[in-house]
């Protein structure tokens, strides 16, 4: 058993550890011989994103009786960062798709389930989520994409940006406007075969080379009714629930498979690169590094798994898969600064990946908050002014979503 495996062991069953294998395997062998050519090209990669959903990976938390896997939070974490290990891209790839799941799981009703939820899970369907806009940002609320009810379907119009899967993407839900404030959103399935509905182009960003986080546009687009997620008035509880439940645990492990990158490759390049003789790590200096990338990487696996094993078993956590997030991305970002500091010049050289991994790391800062924003929700924990604990209103559908594992693990 690895460290990683050993330092988590109170948490994982053996179906876990056998779930890692797996997908570290097929990361290895299908997936790190692609990197180089994202990195190159800085376009999104269809082949890979449709080849992993096949795997049936993100049906992880669906029940099996949509034809889920049913193996819930836990062995969704360790999907998404063992894949971000070796491609911060495909990772994130893999977390937005959950991000469309976890509306169809919480909100959707029964016809909406059988006719998306079996195509997710085995590869058929992507599933995306649509909040953000350019002008509102993170503001939720301030959104101003509206859609209207016109002879029993819903006209959409206006942008989303920033959508984790956009260009891979066959299911959209779509949060938008249907009436004032903040009772007056909705959140609406849109097919990207629908007339009406186009896509931005796609523009490469710093990193996550490979996947795609662009623009959706609605000019005119109908959708039936039937598309309607929950009733009328439920957009923002679909936009913060997945956000709290899915955005913020899926973001956890793609900062978590990056750091462990970091700190295998600096490890691994203190012990084989040579100084005064001997090698880096025998250094005081690096030694002192070396050490302080290990305990932040223990301390973070611990923190994600922890959380994720809390909503696995339907007990309130919101709080802890707030501190999870903001601790896992502020610790890979420290990590990837001090892996460029342990490999100097070399760490800019794109053959050892660090650059890359630095790079990535930074994309997972802002996604469902900030660590300000962390932190502010933090502050309210303390102070007992949090409000909308989703994984305590989510419980049952929560425990469920694991049942399988627990039956067989």
């Amino acid at each position: 058993m690895n460290l990683a495996a050993h330092s988590t062991s109170y948490f994982t069953t053996a179906r876990h550890e056998q779930l890692r294998e797996q997908v570290r395997e097929f990361a290895e062998s299908k997936v790190a011989p692609r990197v180089a050519e994202m990195e190159e090209s800085r376009a999104v990669h269809f082949e890979l994103s449709r080849l992993i959903a096949q795997q049936g990976w993100i049906g992880v938390t669906v029940n099996p009786r949509y034809g889920g896997m049913g193996l819930g939070h836990l062995a969704k974490t360790i999907i998404i960062e063992e894949l971000s290990r070796v491609s911060g891209a495909m990772g994130a790839m893999v977390q937005a798709s959950q991000l469309g799941v976890a509306k169809i799981v919480h909100f959707g009703n029964e016809y909406q389930k059988w006719r998306w939820l079996p195509a997710i899970s085995d590869g058929r369907c992507l599933p995306t989520i649509a909040v953000t806009e350019p002008e509102s940002g993170g503001h939720v609320a301030g959104m101003s994409a509206t859609a209207k009810r016109v002879n029993g379907d819903y006209v959409l119009n206006g942008r989303k940006v920033f959508v984790g899967n956009s260009h891979v993407g066959d299911l959209h839900g779509v949060v938008v406007r249907t009436g004032p404030g903040s009772k007056g959103m909705s959140a609406f399935l849109v097919e990207s075969s629908t007339p009406g509905f186009s896509l931005g182009p796609h523009r490469p960003a710093m990193g996550l080379h490979g996947f795609s986080f662009g623009e959706l546009i609605f000019d005119d687009c109908r959708v039936p009714a039937d598309n309607l997620l929950g009733v009328e008035g439920d957009g923002l509880s679909v936009a913060y629930s997945s956000s709290i439940l899915y955005g913020r645990p899926n973001l956890t492990a793609v900062s978590l498979g990056i750091h462990q990158a970091l700190f295998e490759r600096t490890v691994d390049f203190a012990k084989e690169h040579q100084r005064y003789g001997e090698s880096l790590s025998e250094l005081p200096t690096i030694k002192q590094k070396l050490g302080q990338l290990q305990s932040q990487l223990m301390i973070c696996r611990l923190a994600a798994y922890h959380a994720a094993h809390l909503l696995d078993q339907g007990i309130p956590c919101d709080a802890d898969l707030i501190n999870a997030k903001l601790l896992n991305v502020e610790s890979s970002l420290d990590a990837a600064r001090t892996a460029m500091e342990v490999h100097a010049a070399y760490g800019l050289d794109p053959d050892r990946h660090i650059e890359r991994l630095f790079r990535d790391a930074n994309h997972i800062y802002a996604p469902a908050g900030t660590s300000d924003v962390q932190r502010l929700r933090l502050a309210e924990v303390a102070l007992g002014t949090y409000r909308d604990q989703w994984s305590e209103r989510f419980a049952s559908e929560l425990r469920s979503s694991s049942t399988f594992l627990r039956n067989v693990g």
